[in-house]
């Protein structure tokens, strides 16, 4: 299954808990209009945190696959898209398991901090054309820092940062508490920081305000500057 190109259904004609309601009692046809609503941001998720292209098709068959086998399952007081991305992320950790060993992919110890964001200012950025192409240059080297990422800091930075969920909905879709994910969604902007500001210290200097990536094409909150962190 690969995401149509055709634009999702507009939210005034798209009534999830009416649709999810009708799956439920049997109704494929209203299924089918919930997977094309989110077949797109599912295979984003998949790609994301696989970083693998085929990988990202298998991780949005089976998510909607086990959905439907599981639509009973589904409670009308939880939030679909947010069941839906719990199911997508535990089908990425399988697809990262079957390339690595349990061990690099494990959620090894909770993260110790319970600090949300970092204080990094960003500025409106009106591009001309010399920094469109370096903008097409710096989303590549943003995916390349990304896939050095563990995991479950990638999870979060994905869920977070790209596919702008909430904390808390990125909590219930990662299972963790509120707490854990605002600790690791500040660990990985960190690291992508930290990474990012060496690469533009040696590579290019000067100063990097933010990076437009994924669907919301919204500039990430990391800043580098070839004057360090200060």
């Amino acid at each position: 299954m690969t995401p149509t190109t055709q634009p999702a259904p507009s939210t005034g004609a798209f009534d999830e808990g009416a649709l999810v309601a009708r799956a439920q009692a049997g109704d494929s046809a209203a299924f089918t209009t919930l997977v094309e609503h989110y077949q797109r941001k599912i295979y984003r998720i998949g790609k994301n945190i696989t970083q693998n292209s085929e990988d990202a098709e298998d991780v949005l068959q089976e998510t909607f696959l086990k959905a439907f086998r599981h639509l009973d399952q589904f409670r009308a007081d939880a939030k679909f898209s947010t069941w839906l991305i719990r199911i997508a992320v535990n089908q990425s950790l399988t697809m990262l398991r079957k390339l690595r060993s349990a061990k690099e992919v494990s959620i090894d110890r909770d993260c110790q901090s319970g600090e949300d964001n970092l204080p990094i200012d960003l500025s409106d950025w009106a591009p001309n054309p010399e920094e469109l192409y370096r903008a097409a240059e710096l989303r590549e080297i943003l995916r390349d820092k990304l896939r050095q990422l563990h995991p479950r800091l990638r999870m979060a930075f994905v869920l977070r940062d790209i596919e702008g969920l909430s904390v808390e909905q990125t909590a219930e879709a990662l299972n963790l508490s509120v707490g854990a994910v605002m600790a690791r969604a500040w660990r990985a902007r960190i690291q992508l920081r930290e990474r990012l500001s060496k690469y533009f210290r040696r590579k290019h200097g000067g100063e990097i305000r933010g990076i437009a990536f994924g669907s919301r094409q919204a500039e990430i909150p990391i800043r580098m500057s070839s004057g360090g962190d200060g």
